[in-house]
């Protein structure tokens, strides 16, 4: 995990092939598939409420992941599950993550705007409080140029937050990197890297599940994150 580790360091992002079973793939994919679960369009928002999304969360070599980069504990307080198809396809323009869920609502120098989705208070959060948190991005299906795979602005996650016109112009000077990953890969990415992706030009499904860490539940002074 050290290369790993100063990877995301320097470029914001890094690609572990073969981190999780094609068993727990197989797994995790019935119960996203099952009629039960609540989806939008784009897939499922708040999905660590399932128990299969949470038990992977929690397993020894996607914490270890964690840890490694956020330099101590880890812990998953959110999930959603990206489902590209071709009855779903849609693409993402350049952007940061930069919206984190929170138990409640507490007004905090630097924080907002502030929203509700689901029923769990959002805000947006400054860079002290995102460089405390890392996603993994588990590929359920493979993900090839093909089908709207992430592509990364590698080394713009040291930028601070950026608005969307200085979003726009570093896209529009700087070569993206396509982060394709085989089925069981997870992709490790800084909230703060400037992503995106496009449609999908083929039929294959395309599946991701983006789990958040935090280095602990306070993310900020009084601020607890929410689990979602």
């Amino acid at each position: 995990m050290v290369s790993a580790s100063k990877t995301i360091e320097e470029h914001g992002f890094a690609i572990i092939p073969n981190a999780v079973s094609l068993e727990a793939i197989s797994d995790l994919r019935a119960e996203l598939s099952n009629n039960s679960v609540r989806r939008g369009r784009a897939g499922v928002r708040h999905a660590m409420k399932l128990p299969g999304v949470a038990k992977i969360a929690s397993e020894r070599k996607l914490l270890e992941i964690a840890r490694e980069i956020l330099g101590g504990q880890a812990v998953p307080f959110r999930a959603t599950l990206f489902d590209k198809s071709p009855d779903a396809n849609w693409l993402v323009v350049w952007h940061q993550d930069t919206a984190l869920p929170l138990r409640k609502k507490k007004e905090m120098a630097g924080w907002g705007p502030w929203s509700v989705k689901e029923g769990v208070t959002y805000a947006h959060a400054p860079v002290e409080a995102l460089i405390r948190v890392v996603a993994l991005r588990v590929h359920l299906d493979d993900s090839e140029s093909a089908n709207g795979p992430l592509r990364v602005l590698p080394g713009s996650h040291v930028l601070g937050v950026m608005t969307d016109e200085q979003i726009q112009a570093l896209a529009s000077k700087q070569s993206a990197v396509e982060c394709v990953v085989a089925q069981g890969g997870v992709v490790v990415m800084r909230p703060l890297i400037v992503h995106a992706s496009s449609k999908s030009q083929n039929d294959a499904p395309r599946r991701v599940l983006h789990i958040e860490y935090g280095a602990s539940m306070e993310i900020a002074d009084g601020a607890e994150l929410a689990i979602a």
